[in-house]
């Protein structure tokens, strides 16, 4: 995931990053999720400059989103998707997706410019090779989705243990799987705040696994859920990708005495959750109050 990358001297760290996709590739991953706004809109030039220029692009997969709140009209669908392309120095996007759909304006928005019906032309002249969308809606407006477009191929949801007991990872989870849908997840450590419990949540996994790291509990309940196919996760440092591939360097999933536990400390963690966000910060800088 492309949306905090690390960064030197108020600017991206494009050495560090290059870094990064280097150890990544060389261990055999080669997914990557980018956006039109991460990082203030350098994500993608970023793309170009530390994976597209320096790997052949039969050697990855890259992923883009077109977002409707920067949409003033029909035609910022092309304007954005050909500045997209410029921007990550390719000529087709593997997956595509329209960015975090959700109830209200946002979805009605992608239907107010036809999004669903523009994407399948780009598909057709090669653009894009499987679409479908983001999503941060009900499980009812994704049942509703899923039954009118039957040509989306993916589904990008917020899964991870916490909001699978406390929020609708559940129900939109089975309602993509029920279609025989693959399941792309991101926020696997809910923007890293499952990658730092409570004292007592995390003295109760570390006396079961003294050296796993709190994140890789995630990720190694993720592996435990069929139809998941890739699981995203937003590193900003060496350190944290050494930690991820290591945890995905075999397919040791949980077993159920240690999901049971894993969900029991999760309880414990969560008493002392006030705000229970993922620290995107999206809400924060338009805030005219300025409220962290």
């Amino acid at each position: 995931g492309l949306m905090r990358l690390p960064e030197k001297d108020g600017e991206i760290d494009v050495q560090q990053v290059c870094n990064m996709v280097d150890t990544y590739m060389e261990k055999g991953f080669n997914y990557f999720d980018t956006a039109y706004m991460y990082c203030n809109g350098k994500s993608e030039c970023v793309v170009k400059e530390a994976l597209v220029q320096r790997y052949p692009r039969e050697s990855f997969y890259l992923t883009n989103k077109l977002p409707q709140w920067m949409m003033n009209g029909i035609e910022d669908r092309d304007k954005i998707f050909s500045d997209q392309l410029k921007k990550t120095g390719v000529d087709y996007f593997d997956l595509y997706l329209l960015h975090s759909v959700e109830d209200g304006a946002n979805y009605e928005g992608y239907i107010k410019y036809d999004c669903f019906n523009w994407a399948m032309k780009k598909k057709e002249e090669g653009k894009i090779k499987h679409f479908g969308f983001s999503y941060h809606g009900t499980p009812e407006l994704l049942d509703q989705i899923l039954a009118e477009h039957p040509e989306v191929e993916i589904v990008q949801i917020q899964l991870n243990y916490f909001d699978w007991l406390y929020g609708t990872a559940k129900a939109e989870y089975e309602a993509i799987t029920a279609r025989g849908l693959p399941v792309m997840v991101m926020e696997s450590v809910r923007g890293g705040r499952l990658s730092k419990l409570s004292p007592e949540a995390e003295a109760m996994l570390k006396a079961a696994h003294p050296d796993w790291s709190i994140s890789s509990w995630a990720f190694r309940w993720l592996k435990g859920l069929p139809g998941v196919q890739v699981a995203l996760s937003g590193m900003s440092n060496l350190e944290q990708l050494r930690d991820n591939l290591a945890t995905f360097s075999d397919d040791r999933a949980l077993t159920a005495e240690e999901e049971q536990l894993l969900f029991a400390a999760c309880a414990a963690f969560r008493k002392e959750v006030s705000v229970p966000c993922t620290g995107c910060r999206y809400c924060c800088d338009d805030c005219p109050a300025q409220i962290n």
